[in-house]
């Protein structure tokens, strides 16, 4: 897997407090931050499929659900099994749905979705399970998601742009929030070309046959704490070149806005911490790539 730096190094001594990417390195710190010594390292098959926090172990241990005993690590880290003893996909993924709805009806998790995300170490290993999604996070559990930068074919204000989507303000995760023109997370059973295709015609009207020309840049690996547990996501990233006149539709009503906007403008909403964490990072390696945090195009 292909890991990509949000904001190098370099990049951020290049650019002093106040400048947008030093406020974006900042924003992106401040929502960044993970506490490994809070959490457990869920395992199931002997393979680490999440990040446990000691709090929501508390939570199931209260409602009975089965995790085996805290084992402490070399790394100083303790890791806690999954559904012990329970070897058969089909028995698990029963224990853990039945879990689900259980956590929801407690007000643990929120947002059902009725989409099954797969509990597995690896996006190309075996998944030992599924979850209903809106438990991913609570678990801490491995996730996967699309992403997709949309570039237009042309300039705005006499430089580069991108569309970016608003996030519709019904949202259970991030509501009205900046993201990327496209984005979705991987349902069990899909895979990211599939996923970014799906997403593409849902969420900005795209048709298959102009998504399947996207380019790949590899993974972005996300690891941070959240009130309702952890994301701990890959992020598949892609680019794809609109063309001319193009304008997104949205066709499920998870999008509230589309808007085109130029790099300064693209950094200002970035700075202003206004854009989810995720969707930054995409951002930030796009532009990178393609020579666009040059000084020129800076506010």
């Amino acid at each position: 897997m292909a890991e990509i730096s949000s904001l190098s190094a370099a990049q951020a001594a290049d650019n002093p407090a106040g400048t947008p990417l030093a406020q974006i390195a900042a924003s992106l710190a401040a929502r960044s931050g993970f506490d490994a010594a809070a959490k457990l390292r869920l395992m199931a098959a002997g393979r680490q499929v999440g990040w446990l926090p000691h709090s929501h172990a508390a939570i199931l241990r209260g409602m009975g659900a089965v995790l085996g005993p805290d084992e402490r690590l070399a790394d100083g880290t303790a890791a806690v099994e999954l559904l012990p003893g329970r070897h058969d996909f089909d028995t698990r993924c029963a224990a853990l749905q039945a879990l689900a709805r259980r956590l929801a009806d407690a007000g643990h998790v929120r947002g059902w979705r009725d989409e099954l995300f797969a509990v597995t170490p690896a996006l190309d290993a075996p998944a030992v399970a599924v979850v209903e999604r809106a438990a991913a996070r609570f678990l801490g559990l491995l996730t996967f998601a699309s992403h997709m930068n949309g570039i237009v074919d042309g300039e705005i204000d006499g430089g580069p742009a991108l569309w970016i989507s608003r996030r519709s303000p019904a949202k259970a995760v991030d509501p009205g929030m900046w993201d990327n023109l496209v984005a979705g997370g991987m349902p069990h059973g899909s895979d990211p070309l599939a996923t970014l295709v799906r997403e593409c015609e849902e969420e900005s009207g795209i048709p298959a046959e102009l998504a399947q020309g996207v380019q790949p840049h590899g993974v972005i690996e996300v690891l941070r704490d959240l009130p309702e547990g952890v994301q701990w996501e890959q992020v598949h990233v892609y680019d794809l070149l609109l063309p001319p006149g193009f304008t997104p539709h949205n066709q499920d009503g998870e999008v509230s806005e589309h808007r085109r906007v130029g790099v300064p403008a693209l950094l200002a909403i970035m700075s202003a911490g206004a854009m989810t964490v995720d969707a930054t990072m995409v951002t930030l390696d796009a532009l990178g790539r393609r020579g666009w945090l040059d000084v020129g195009h800076r506010v």
